[in-house]
């Protein structure tokens, strides 16, 4: 976790005069403590005297240009409150900067577990694990079945052309956060662009959906209780969601989160393969998955270009020599790992 200056990230004088005006049962004074950092947007701990909040602000520095909008991230979960989708309940929302530096919102806290590394799930039997995988297939599933028009998120996204959209907009990030020149990521592209599919059926798309973005009940560990980290939600082509997910689930995951525990899946027999994720997934939602071979190296493709993003973050921020090298040779290896799954597009 990259740990940051809590009184320019979220002063707690003016978060609790705006409280105060804006939040029903507000209490005085508010302590803020960090809960994680990165490249993603930033997570904190807000407590006043009666109250126990979490607030997501976006990343301090540098972001890409669509990213981290954390008044898409409300309005998506608002408005799934009550789905068959788990989300946090919603507490407030702020798009004013001035009030802290940048936009922010508030929901309630959750006490619950993320399966993001090996001592996470350790507790986990074979059958919890497969319970927890099952679950997160099912879910995925449902979101995708949300009729997005009904539930007020009718302008989210444009579905047509959704796919060739995401493959120009991939391209464009590398070019705004590229720090140097990769022919491994230009000849994917290529291809990319060669064996775009007909978009299936469309829905709504969280566009980051794994283990890492889900909470997990600490009594019943296959019960999910929240769905987060909804910053890149959109209407779009669903399946990009579920390739996303088993290219997590193999080695490119293990190779993003390199400087971290192994992936929480491989690490117990319970989990399923990925190819038994895509079955169960094609069971839940009746979609045909003839191109998931396309999906799974757009976000191969995907995560080589975020990767770039936070590269270009740490070289705006002075980040070390040696946490630079890193993630460059991170995002070289995802390009690699891009250029050789595509080549059966």
């Amino acid at each position: 976790m990259t740990g940051v200056a809590i009184d320019e990230a979220v002063p707690p004088g003016p978060l609790a005069a705006w409280l105060a005006a804006h939040v029903p049962g507000a209490a005085g004074p508010v302590q803020v403590d960090q809960l994680s950092g990165g490249s993603s947007n930033l997570t904190f701990r807000v407590r006043d005297d009666a109250n126990d909040w979490v607030l997501r602000r976006p990343p301090m520095g540098q972001v890409l240009a669509t990213a981290h909008d954390v008044g898409r991230e409300f309005r998506v979960q608002d408005r799934l409150s009550g789905s068959a989708v788990p989300v946090p309940a919603m507490v407030a929302a702020c798009s004013d900067p001035s009030v802290i530096g940048a936009p922010f919102y508030l929901m309630e806290t959750l006490d619950g577990v993320v399966y993001a590394d090996t001592e996470s799930v350790s507790h986990l039997s074979d059958a919890d694990a497969a319970s927890a995988s099952n679950r997160l297939v099912d879910v995925l599933a449902r979101l995708h079945a949300v009729d997005a028009g009904a539930a007020g998120l009718g302008d989210l996204g444009r579905p047509d052309g959704f796919l060739e959209r995401q493959v120009g907009r991939w391209c464009t990030q590398w070019e705004t956060a590229k720090q140097r020149d990769l022919p491994a990521i230009d000849a994917v592209a290529v291809r990319l662009r060669a064996a775009l599919p007909a978009t299936s059926a469309s829905g709504i798309v969280h566009g980051d959906y794994s283990f890492n973005n889900t909470m997990w009940s600490r009594e019943q560990p296959g019960e999910m209780l929240a769905v987060l980290d909804w910053e890149m939600a959109t209407l779009g082509d669903p399946l990009t969601d579920l390739g996303m997910l088993v290219t997590y689930w193999g080695p490119v995951g293990e190779l993003l989160w390199r400087n971290r525990d192994p992936q929480a899946h491989r690490a117990k027999a319970g989990f399923p393969g990925p190819d038994a994720l895509i079955d169960r997934y094609a069971r839940a939602s009746g979609r045909a998955l003839d191109d998931i071979d396309f999906y799974r190296v757009l976000a191969t493709f995907k995560l080589a270009v975020i990767a770039e993003g936070a590269h270009a973050r740490m070289a705006a921020s002075g980040a070390s020599p040696r946490r630079m090298a890193t993630t460059a040779a991170t995002v070289a290896e995802l390009a690699e790992a891009a250029l050789a799954q595509s080549a059966g597009l």
